[in-house]
């Protein structure tokens, strides 16, 4: 990785694609044609034989995963206990080994041996990355050699092997290296002459900190500014409390070390900079109405040392929520504002927080409203208006600055051209339909947790990533939030935990010559303590000759999680109905192409291998998120947030809202229960999305990842709505009642130690929301409810009869 990390481009770069959505999207087809893809190779590597011995027994059937289902007949496919990522056939030594799916997947465990065989197969192939997440035990090497293979950089790693004591040979172009002397010592076992004990070879995923080799400058010092909307709109929708009151409890939380910076700007039709230069008894505003050529009044003054200037940061914090509360500007001068913040941050780079609340209309970036009810599938509408926002965060990335969008509206504010500032610069978005502090107090709430999150998550600064694989196979397009700098390698000027990719990929030549293939992922950022740090994960898995075998290692979820991306860039490079049509097609063809494979098979059923058991189930759900859903009740900005999330999640969360899980409530027992930290925690089964798992007698809880709904049935036993919910009986239930009280029985007990348990999955803190059956939120609650039919989507049962229907065409 030498080569990506001794620049430090400022210029916009030449790029093979941004975010993969100027590629072709592989697998999906057009009709009854079938589109191949293309692409050139992006590293060549020879092959991996003297692994071969490694791999275990995949000329056995895997009988659990190649169970044929029959769809029609078994609906019940859900498994009552949350379905596992798919373990590869491997041999145990490399089992132990392998990298976590919670950081690390692929579509496929079995990897076909040709093109061809995964052209027959109808799935795609990739990765999906969660590279950055929060890990309980990493293991930290600190080295002054960080041992490499010498042809292609790969990172040594468990799947090498030693040939003797002094040499290596490298597990993605088989280079034999020299094994440096001091990785002759091991700092764990503090032994001699054991190299293959060495952490960096025990272990799949691990953090590098790096030499002074990885950098082009010193390492930046952690540095955030802040960029508040304070027009009319703003003030009436009352954020700004909320984010002050946030940022004041967690000032001392924000990452980062005696260095830190941070800075304000707020803006309506002027914008406004604030100087906190330590020694000034208040904190001075300085207004710029020159918003045609913005400047900064006082460069050297508006971004100051948090802990010289903590005492003027926490007046402003105090000052700031009431400072316009008579205001009568209207007017939203986004662009100018963005360009002052560009300005500041470029010397050293670092996060851009901004904070909007209507359509931008003053100056520079300025957007006109385009969501017409009638037009709002159309895809001009789902691609941005200017592309001001893009080329700013282009710029920005350039600069090492990433700009992070939470749009708070009430009204249309054109999130498709707004949210590129995000997806360029490797930034995230934020958004709360209908937000009021008052009169939306789900939002509000929802505000209040996600800052929480967001102000005192990890972060990585000035970061870099490499994707590298087995000669023969191709990595082409990639999704996500970054710039494309070459052709694998992805700038992100932030990195976050919660910020997930995807990756295209193709086979190129046959991998006849090896029988284990290897991935590894190279992210390199500096910490927001100043340390130049290198993450690494790498993942092993065989390589399969039949069909049969492909499909036995098929991983739905990951498939339906890369189909999901490659369908929100055919949505808007083409239309909507292609992107759902393709989506179908995936379906029909894996399915048609599985049924043709074995003989004995009623072809007049519609069966699946139980390890696809599952798609599609997922694809009728992913039908019904408000990215492709079909009419026009979604607002467009709804569609494009959607959209927006599945580019930029990771696996885990993304399913959770594209299935979320349903659970009976009110008959917990410690049966089968759970033992976590002297807790007992219930696991009651996951029932299937449908009304008809409902009862009025019971009480039922959807978690939906970002938000917990507790539905209550009218008939809901009394003991039950006493017990957890502290209320006599259902009628006094309140219509917005969103916590629990802690009482004194089991009940009680159990069901907050369930949600608790649920909660610590989490990296965002859910919102919890109870709500009667005549209540208002019902709606929201029941749109959930994926296998049931609606005015504008099949049912499960009739999506699988559409389905067979197809493949007997």
């Amino acid at each position: 990785m030498t080569g990506e990390v001794k620049r430090r481009d400022n210029s916009t770069e030449k790029s093979s694609g941004i975010g993969g959505t100027g590629l072709s999207l592989g697998l999906f087809r057009s009709g009854t044609t079938s589109v191949s893809l293309c692409w050139n190779s992006v590293e060549q590597y020879p092959t991996m034989n003297q692994l071969s011995a490694s791999l275990g027994g995949l000329g056995i059937q895997q009988p659990e995963s190649l169970r044929p289902v029959n769809l029609t007949q078994d609906r019940n496919t859900l498994s009552v206990v949350p379905t596992p990522a798919p373990v590869p056939n491997l041999n145990s030594d490399l089992k132990r080994l392998n990298c976590s799916p919670d950081s690390f997947r692929c579509t496929l465990t079995n990897i076909p041996q040709t093109q061809s065989l995964l052209n027959k197969a109808k799935l795609p192939l990739g990765l999906l990355l969660h590279p950055f997440r929060d890990l309980t035990h990493l293991p930290v090497i600190t080295s002054n050699t960080i041992v490499r293979c010498r042809s292609c950089r790969t990172y040594i790693n468990p799947f090498v092997s030693f040939i003797d004591q002094r040499r290596w040979k490298c597990n993605l172009c088989y280079r034999v290296n020299d094994v440096p002397e001091e990785f002759m010592y091991n700092p764990l076992t503090r032994s001699y002459g054991e190299p293959h004990k060495r952490p960096e070879v025990q272990n799949s995923t691990v953090e590098f900190i790096a030499s002074s080799d990885y950098m082009l400058r010193p390492p930046q010092p952690a540095v955030y500014l802040f960029v508040f909307d304070v027009s009319h709109n703003a003030v009436e929708a009352g954020y700004l409390s909320i984010v002050c009151q946030s940022l004041l409890k967690n000032l001392d939380k924000l990452p980062g070390d005696s260095r830190t910076r941070i800075g304000f700007i707020t803006f309506d039709s002027t914008v406004q900079f604030y100087n906190l230069q330590e020694g000034l008894s208040q904190p001075q505003m300085l207004i710029v109405s020159e918003i045609d050529d913005v400047f900064l009044p006082t460069p050297d003054s508006l971004l100051v040392n948090m802990h010289e200037s903590k005492e003027l940061i926490k007046d402003l914090l105090n000052a700031l929520p009431n400072m316009f509360t008579n205001t009568r500007e209207t007017h939203s001068a986004l662009g100018p504002a963005l360009q002052a913040a560009y300005k500041l941050m470029s010397p050293t780079g670092g996060r851009v927080s901004v904070f909007q609340t209507q359509l931008p209309s003053l100056g520079t970036g300025r957007l006109q409203s385009r969501e017409d009810p009638n037009q709002r599938s159309s895809t001009k509408h789902l691609g941005p208006a200017t592309d001001f926002y893009k080329k700013l965060a282009l710029d920005c990335s350039g600069q090492q600055t990433a700009v992070d969008l939470f749009l708070l509206s009430s009204q249309y504010s054109d999130l498709a051209s707004l949210a590129c500032m995000s997806k360029f610069s490797a930034g995230c978005i934020y958004y709360y339909p209908s937000f009021h502090h008052i009169h939306n107090p789900v939002q509000a709430e929802k505000l209040q947790k996600d800052l929480k999150r967001y102000l005192t998550r990890k972060i990585g600064f000035e970061a870099v990533m490499r994707i590298r694989c087995t000669k023969g196979l191709s990595i082409h397009t990639f999704h996500g939030n970054f710039f494309v700098r070459s052709t694998d390698l992805l700038s992100l000027a932030n990195v976050n935990p919660d910020a997930g990719f995807a990756v295209q990929m193709s086979i190129e030549e046959s991998l006849a010559d090896t029988s284990l293939v290897c991935f590894q992922t190279a992210l390199l950022y500096t910490s927001s303590k100043g340390e130049r740090r290198i993450r690494i994960h790498t993942l092993c898995l065989p390589v399969v000759t039949s069909l049969i075998d492909v499909y036995a290692g098929a991983d739905t979820q990951a498939i339906i999680c890369l189909l999901a991306n490659m369908a929100v860039d055919r949505s808007v490079s083409s239309s909507l109905s292609d992107a759902r049509d393709a989506l179908v097609n995936a379906v029909v063809d894996s399915l048609s192409a599985y049924m043709s494979t074995a003989s004995n098979l009623q072809q007049s059923a519609l069966i699946a291998p139980n390890s696809l058991r599952l798609f599609p189930l997922y694809v009728l759900a992913l039908f019904k998120q408000k990215a492709f859903r079909t009419g026009t009740s979604t607002r467009l900005d709804d569609r494009v947030y959607t959209m927006c999330q599945i580019k930029s999640q990771p696996l885990v969360h993304l399913m959770k809202m594209l299935y979320p899980s349903l659970y009976r409530i009110d008959r917990l027992t410690d049966e089968g229960a759970i033992h976590v930290n002297d807790r007992v925690v219930p696991q009651p089964p996951l029932q299937r999305l449908s009304a008809e798992k409902l009862t009025r007698e019971g009480a039922f809880l959807l978690d939906c990842g970002t938000i917990f709904y507790i539905w209550i049935g009218r008939s809901c036993d009394n003991n039950f709505i006493k017990d957890v919910l502290g209320y006599p009986n259902y009628l006094s239930v309140p219509q917005n009642l969103m916590q629990l009280p802690e009482l004194d029985n089991l009940s009680s007990e159990r069901t907050r130690s369930f949600i608790s348990w649920l909660k610590e999955s989490k990296p965002l803190s859910p919102v919890l929301l109870v709500i009667k059956d005549e209540s208002p939120a019902k709606a929201d609650f029941l749109q959930h409810l994926v296998e049931d039919k609606t005015e504008a989507a099949y049912s499960y049962y009739e999506f699988l009869l559409h389905l067979q229907q197809q493949i007997c065409k």
